[in-house]
């Protein structure tokens, strides 16, 4: 398995079919820095086509999930700015195009992400956490769509997935006060789904999701992904067209089979990797 500067990849246990990507700066927050925006998709990419993965866990090392994006980084954008002003700013959206892939790279990827939250979610920490299809974190979790105050509009997807997730008008107070909100606020807001009390009660409890969600048929769950993200942008009557003809080929499967069959007899299925 490939290793990397800033992220860290880790199986759950040996048996396991739940992966833990663990942003891996601690001394700097987990602060997104150019080479973790690099390394994220790409390994993001390799536990999408790792069969052996059902469910990934994105979490921070440390005592916090991500203080935002690493300012070194604002401040490098500013040799974009160099020549015909008309051409920096081609190179600026471009570059921002580039970061906002990195973070749809959790969209992109077919197995379940759910994000584990502690301490600091800040700036870039909401553009990603808002990408991850499900959210813990601790009560003493704290969050803030940060950029605001840096001057900036935020510009990697928090403005775009965060109103479908607590309402475009929390979305925009949040947004345009860049104040701080609690985990409990959090889930207040439908932003998160579940609060603990401390690190280790979240992370049994993460644990025990990700597991659940890691023995069912993967045929299934990443399908169930898939017509959720693609409801998002189609009306009702096209959502359900596509997912009548999503089914129509995923239940040809083997998986039907066995879990109607694990039913009867009163067992766990065993479903094939994917």
């Amino acid at each position: 398995m490939e290793t990397y500067k800033t992220l860290e990849i880790i199986q759950n246990k040996e048996d396991s079919s739940v992966f833990h990507l663990l942003l891996n700066r601690p001394s700097k927050r987990n602060a997104l820095s150019p080479e973790l925006f690099s390394e994220f998709p790409r390994a993001l990419s390799s536990l999408d086509h790792n069969p052996n993965v059902n469910v990934v866990v994105l979490s921070g090392a440390g005592d916090n999930f991500c203080g935002g994006i690493d300012l070194s980084e604002l401040k490098a954008s500013e040799r974009f700015l160099s020549g015909d002003r008309g051409r920096g700013g081609e190179r600026i959206r471009r570059h921002i195009k580039g970061l906002q892939d990195s973070i749809t790279a959790i969209e992109r990827c077919r197995k379940p992400v759910i994000a584990s939250i502690e301490g600091a979610c800040i700036g870039g920490g909401i553009d990603i956490v808002t990408a991850c299809d499900i959210r813990y974190c601790t009560k003493d979790a704290y969050f803030s769509v940060k950029e605001v105050d840096l001057a900036i509009v935020a510009d990697l997807g928090t403005l775009q997935r965060l109103p479908s997730i607590v309402g475009y008008g929390n979305a925009v107070e949040l947004a345009l006060t860049g104040r701080r909100f609690s985990g409990p606020e959090a889930k207040q807001l439908g932003l998160v789904s579940k609060v603990f009390n401390s690190k280790q009660e979240l992370e049994e409890g993460v644990r025990m999701l990700a597991e659940g969600i890691a023995s069912k048929s993967p045929l299934a769950v990443t399908g169930t992904k898939a017509v959720l993200l693609k409801s998002r942008d189609l009306n009702l009557e096209q959502g359900l067209d596509y997912v009548a003809t999503w089914n129509s080929s995923m239940m040809l499967s083997d998986d039907l089979k066995e879990a109607i069959s694990a039913q009867f007899q009163k067992r766990k299925p065993k479903f094939a990797k994917l």
